[in-house]
């Protein structure tokens, strides 16, 4: 079995686009996590991309947004984005942001209920970028709407 190495290959990725300093990959040692404190079906629960929505905003000048869910594009732009473009595509909607199947859940008392929104986090070389605007951006919103659960869906 030939092994990708997905480190090496992404820190040759960023220095050939000019970058000086090697990408610092995020460590934590302890996980944030916060056991439910009621059931499932009492739980509000909502979706975190990276999938782009608004194609037309250019890339370095995106920043986390949230969007109704009545509101979901029938294709999220993931172009410019960096997945393994060989062995997998985004033409399935689902399997990236599975709203159906929330949906769905909801419907079937499985989880309590969908969130009125979610959001988008752009993809970001900064750390101090996500930490410090983007997670407290979402983490606001999700405040707002009680949200108990979050999935978080990268591409």
């Amino acid at each position: 079995m030939n092994t990708i190495g997905y480190i090496r290959r992404t820190r040759d990725y960023y220095r050939a686009q000019g970058f000086k300093t090697d990408y610092v990959w995020a460590r934590f040692d302890e996980t944030p996590f916060s056991p439910l404190t009621r059931p499932l079906a009492d739980c509000t629960v909502t979706l975190v991309t990276t999938a782009v929505v608004e194609q037309e905003i250019p890339k370095p000048i995106r920043d986390a947004r949230s969007y109704s869910f009545t509101e979901v594009p029938e294709n999220f732009c993931t172009d410019d984005l960096a997945w393994d473009k060989v062995t997998t595509n985004t033409d399935d909607r689902q399997s990236y942001f599975p709203l159906e199947v929330l949906s769905e859940l909801a419907e079937s008392n499985r989880i309590g209920r969908l969130a009125p929104r979610f959001h988008f986090v752009p993809t970001e070389y900064s750390h101090a970028s996500t930490l410090e605007k983007d997670a407290p951006t979402i983490l606001e919103a999700c405040r707002i709407d009680q949200v108990d659960i979050v999935l978080l869906v990268p591409l």
